[in-house]
């Protein structure tokens, strides 16, 4: 469990996936998402996919509550090992209900998922997709560090993803 100023981050579990899919299956929360809101086949098959990675790496997307209200989750949001073409790249990706919108939490995640991938993972670089129609998600990345590093050509007839990267700079006295 990690907590920030104002979230908790937790493992996620089973009892998990009913926020996970109310999240993912909402239009709203998918607005720059080709792929649209969230099938429950898919939401099972992705929500698997996390607990594996926890599984085989010890780290993976966080279930993400308020401290002011632990019980319910708001989003999920983390790092995973994600393909970008033909790269294995440590990337940040949340997603978070409508509802928290507009709070800081996406950057206050991003910020601390960050800092856990260079301070413990012992990570030297942290990548993340971005459509470039998602401004708001394009500014929480550039507010947490990472710069445009690339395009990535990921979904047909749609305009190429964002790659944003960040790297773990050593301090120069």
């Amino acid at each position: 469990m990690i907590y920030t100023e104002q979230l908790i981050l937790t493992e996620p579990n089973q009892d998990d996936f009913d926020r996970y899919f109310a999240i993912n299956a909402d239009p709203q929360n998918n607005l720059y998402n080709p792929s649209g809101a969230m099938k429950y086949e898919a939401a099972i098959s992705n929500f698997g996919n996390i607990i594996r990675h926890w599984q085989e790496h010890k780290f993976g997307v966080w279930s993400v509550a308020e401290k002011k209200n632990p019980k319910y989750i708001i989003g999920f949001g983390g790092l995973n090992y994600k393909q970008y073409a033909n790269h294995l790249r440590l990337n940040l990706g949340y997603r978070f209900d409508k509802d928290f919108w507009g709070k800081g939490y996406a950057t206050e995640l991003a910020v601390m998922a960050i800092e856990f991938g260079f301070n413990r993972l012992v990570e030297n670089e942290i990548y993340a997709l971005v459509r470039p129609s998602n401004l708001s998600s394009i500014r929480v990345l550039e507010k947490s560090g990472l710069e445009l590093f690339s395009e990535l050509n990921d979904v047909e007839n749609e305009a190429n993803s964002l790659v944003f990267r960040i790297e773990n700079k050593p301090i120069n006295d």
